[in-house]
Formats: C-alpha cells, sequence, structure tokens
C-alpha cells in the first residue's frame, strides 16, 4: 500500500446537511432555524459582544490612565551585547545595528554601560547613558549621539 492509495471508506464519509429541500429531507420548511424572529431571518443572529441590550462591559468599567501619542520609547543595548555581536570591529554604526537585527528598523536606540570596552571604538546611537559614554571614551573611542 502507497500513501497514495489510503482513502477513506465510503461508510466512514458523511453527507453534508441539505437544508431547504422539502419535508421529506426533515429539514424543509424553516430549514432548521424555527419559526420567525431574529435568528430565522437572513443575516440575523446578534454579535458575540452584545448582552441583550443591557449597558456592554466595555462601558460599564471606568476609563483610566491617558496615553501619550508623542512617546518614544528606546531599545536598550548594553556595551557587553554590542562587542559580543561586532567582535573585532572598530566602527559600528547605526545601520550595523539594524542589519545584525539588534534593533528593528528605524528604532531608536540607547546604549547602556554593562559590559567592558577593551580597544578603542566609535560607536554611533541615538542616546548614552554616562556609564557607557565614559568607558567608549576612556578606551580612547567616541561615542556619536544622533537627533532621534
Amino acid at each position: 500500500m502507497r500513501l497514495h492509495e489510503l482513502y477513506p471508506f465510503p461508510e466512514e464519509r458523511k453527507n453534508r446537511k441539505r437544508i431547504g429541500r422539502g419535508g421529506g429531507s426533515g429539514t424543509g420548511g424553516t430549514s432548521g432555524k424555527g419559526h420567525k424572529g431574529q435568528n430565522a431571518r437572513s443575516g440575523g443572529g446578534v454579535p458575540a459582544w452584545f448582552e441583550g441590550g443591557q449597558m456592554p462591559l466595555a462601558r460599564r468599567l471606568p476609563k483610566r490612565g491617558f496615553k501619550n501619542p508623542f512617546r518614544e520609547e528606546y531599545v536598550a543595548l548594553n556595551l557587553g551585547q554590542l562587542l559580543g555581536a561586532f567582535e573585532g570591529k572598530t566602527e559600528i554604526s547605526l545601520q550595523d545595528i539594524y542589519d545584525r537585527g539588534l534593533c528593528k528598523k528605524n528604532g531608536l536606540v540607547k546604549i547602556l554601560g554593562m559590559g567592558e570596552v577593551t580597544a578603542a571604538i566609535t560607536v554611533e546611537a541615538h542616546r548614552f547613558s554616562a556609564s557607557a559614554s565614559e568607558k567608549i571614551t576612556k578606551a580612547g573611542g567616541t561615542a556619536k549621539a544622533l537627533e532621534g
């Protein structure tokens, strides 16, 4: 027996229910929808969230807080992560960070100071923590902060 020779047995196949095909079919007349009412009509029924006309849950609960539409979220990268990803490289640009997948394209990047800098490197990012820029400059490199 091969894979293409497999098939379900005829007795295992179930015919679909053909509704509205006369009284002899068992589903004639109202076609299994009962008599009249919203659910008997075409396109009838209520959405899953409808609560019978009572005040919906989403409107019963109080609204709180505020979402700032101008919020800027930075992706935090530690020096250790950065140097591990670009081992032996002396210049790390923002485009390199995006290309390596450490941050989403056009995302704002902030470099944090966890990790050790041994060689002089030039790092380009939107922001630097005080400890990160201090470690980079102490090793003889430069930290270029860009406008976000």
